[in-house]
């Protein structure tokens, strides 16, 4: 019977799933459901800022998030789809369903254990890191939220192993559709659930969008005839996968011991102050999914295959191509984005409890966010590039670097906060006034970080992508070039409609923003196409092919120039 009814869900979800090789093609169409995704990410958020402020509840809900983070990390990664995609790329069917039978069993009991145990002790862990959200009226809320969100490191941990075949299958649209529904799930249990039970109500309702993120790769995994079985794991096996597999777990392992370090650093700077601070990443990572994000997720297999038949120099037009995408939409991005800070925020998250200076110090961090944001992206696609050429110990190695100068940044940052460095960042930004400002201090020490994450990467990539630093310059000063006349373009557009209308209404905050960002796109953009910019170019002959797809003309999309046909 449940297969019957995974075959009727299938069969819509198939139509949706025609295979994507062209690398832009389908960074374009990660990108577009990835902009749904973050849509309604923000949706969720403005739903929490509107009923809870940047106050003590909401610090609660995100500081809950971190312990089931730490596990998905160190845990469910061991199995990932970046470690599993190399091994099950042209493998036959039986090696392929042996290989997810065994990571998913693995996965099962050893993060089972792992997560029952935390869900015991739990009560102490929070208050080890974080004193003052323990001692509070909702202690008892805090704990049993934390404790529910334990499952959904498991289920995403699944979705990861069965995402695996999606990839390698080229089906990107129901790979990007996984966190649209994830984050319906989430808004569902904000609306829904949390008026009958609390804080508790929202992680049921973020478990439900972690087992729809799973379900969505099902059709897919029926159709390869590769179901996964519960069965023990052989060391054989296991071995070599979680060999592989730990650098990059501990990689992210430390990534989440930083964000972890951060968000306890910022519950003591005063209540709201780990609110804000997750709302401006929040919104820093929408240009990040959609830049970053889709670029690495989109050359990953290109990069594994390239890789695995020893096409050196395919494999450095591949990483070049996808990291100067990167650069010069990143580099735009910080520029609009730091000129319409406060429409964005204002958009997004001024409403209900969520007050002025709440607004303004968020627009201050998210300034501080997007100075990064081309780093980011460039991380999470050079440490691909190390996994594809099977360099998987430099990733974890530099994040550790740069974890480390992070925390030491951050500590180092707010023991000194009364000094002039603190106040000289808060009256740039217009915040001088502004209680909680010193979380700025920890915003920056993350952004600190990132670069000098990025640097060590392009360092350790000089001998498996030659001239790969070289190739980057051009995208730079474009993007720069771009990001300077669109910002220009917004700053005035924006001085021009302000003596207009006043800002008193969200209409009017979104009619100014919109018109403003609108008019730097299009300057940015004949920038780009005056200089005739080569990723420009790339991009709109890309989502050409893109819309010619959707539209039924073509069944699968040729191969880009840039990347290696498919056999």
């Amino acid at each position: 019977m449940v297969r019957r009814i995974f075959e009727r869900i299938g069969g819509p979800m198939r139509a949706l799933a025609r295979p994507i090789r062209g690398l832009h093609q389908a960074a374009y169409l990660l990108a577009g459901l990835t902009l749904a995704s973050q849509i309604l990410a923000l949706l969720r958020d403005r739903i929490f800022a509107h009923t809870f402020g940047a106050g003590e509840v909401l610090d609660l809900y995100y500081a809950a998030f971190r312990v089931p983070d730490l596990v998905f990390a160190l845990v469910a990664s061991l199995v990932s789809a970046y470690v599993l995609i190399p091994r099950i790329t042209g493998a036959d069917r039986e090696t392929t369903r042996r290989v997810l039978s065994e990571s998913a069993s693995f996965l099962f009991g050893i993060g089972g254990i792992i997560c029952v145990i935390l869900a015991l002790f739990m009560p102490q862990f929070l208050a080890l890191l974080f004193p003052n959200f323990a001692a509070s009226a909702h202690q008892a809320e805090f704990i049993l939220l934390a404790r529910i969100l334990l499952f959904q490191p498991i289920l995403l941990g699944l979705s990861g192993v069965f995402a695996s075949v999606t990839q390698v299958h080229r089906r990107f649209t129901l790979f990007a559709l996984s966190p649209v529904l994830y984050n319906l799930g989430i808004i569902f249990g904000a609306i829904f659930l949390y008026p009958r039970w609390g804080l508790s109500g929202i992680g049921i309702g973020v478990i439900i969008g972690a087992v729809v993120h799973l379900a969505v790769n099902i059709p897919v995994v029926m159709e390869a005839g590769v179901i996964p079985r519960l069965r023990f794991p052989t060391f054989a096996l296991m071995s070599s996968i979680v060999r592989d597999s730990v650098p990059r777990s501990l990689a992210l392992g430390m990534g989440s011991v930083t964000a972890l370090v951060l968000t306890a650093l910022a519950s003591r700077i005063g209540t709201g102050a780990v609110s804000v601070f997750t709302l401006a990443g929040n919104l820093e990572a929408v240009p990040l999914s959609l830049i970053g994000a889709s670029y690495a997720v989109a050359a990953f297999p290109a990069l594994s295959e390239a890789s695995a038949l020893e096409k050196k120099s395919e494999f450095t037009r591949i990483l070049s191509s996808s990291a100067r995408h990167i650069i010069l939409w990143s580099v735009v991005a910080i520029g609009l984005v730091a000129v319409l800070r406060a429409h964005i925020v204002r958009i997004v998250l001024g409403t209900g409890a969520f007050d002025w200076n709440a607004t303004r110090l968020t627009a201050a961090l998210l300034v501080v966010f997007i100075v990064g944001l081309a780093a980011q992206g460039l991380v999470l696609l050079f440490s691909r590039a190390l996994y594809a050429a099977r360099q998987s110990w430099r990733p974890f190695l530099y994040q550790l670097a740069g974890g480390v100068l992070t925390m030491i940044l951050a500590v180092a940052f707010l023991s000194l906060r009364d000094t002039g460095l603190h106040n000289s960042l808060a009256t740039l930004l217009r915040v001088g006034d502004v209680r909680g400002t010193a979380v700025i201090l920890v915003a920056l020490a993350a952004t600190l970080g990132q670069i000098f994450l990025v640097g060590l990467s392009l360092l350790a990539l000089r001998t498996i992508a030659p001239g790969l630093a070289s190739s980057l310059v051009r995208p730079l000063r474009d993007g720069c070039v771009a990001a300077l006349l669109g910002g220009t373009a917004t700053y005035a557009t924006l001085a021009l409609l302000g003596g207009i209308a006043p800002l008193t209404t969200f209409a009017s905050v979104l009619i100014e923003g919109t018109i403003a960002g609108v008019v730097g796109c299009a300057l940015a953009a004949a920038a780009l196409h005056f200089i005739q910019n080569e990723e420009f170019l790339v991009m709109a002959g890309a989502l050409n092919k893109l819309l010619h797809l959707q539209s039924g003309r073509s069944a699968v999309l040729a191969p880009s120039a840039e990347e290696p046909a498919q056999p």
